[in-house]
């Protein structure tokens, strides 16, 4: 029974990972302010699309202003056009908890050579 539900739980539990990150903004000389993120994520590849899941506790780090703690996730995927992964499309979804919400989106495409 316990092996039944280890195999049934295996797929939910694919690629977990922790991605600390920092984000700054500088304008010229000028720095902005800047995120800190710790998030904890779930990731997993097929032949053709893989995707992405995480989320944890972002610092902010406003120029001249006191740090703030939120809450940021996003998740996202790729799709590969061709069989052998050389031309790709890829998105992302992005929110920030504070005092209004943050959202924030990408899309791409990408070339190999």
């Amino acid at each position: 029974m316990t092996l039944a539900v280890v195999g049934l739980l295996e797929p939910a539990l694919a690629g977990p990972y922790f991605n600390p990150e920092y984000n700054g903004e500088n304008y010229g000389n000028e720095f902005s302010g800047g995120i800190v993120n710790l998030d904890f994520g779930f990731e997993d590849n097929g032949d053709r699309f893989s995707w992405f899941v995480q989320g944890g506790p972002a610092i902010v780090i406003p120029e001249d202003e006191a740090k703030e703690l939120e809450f940021a996730a996003k998740f996202g995927g790729s799709f590969n056009l061709d069989s052998e992964g050389k031309y790709s499309i890829y998105g992302e979804i992005s929110g920030i908890t504070g005092d209004e919400f943050g959202l924030g989106s990408k899309l791409g495409a990408k070339f190999g050579f």
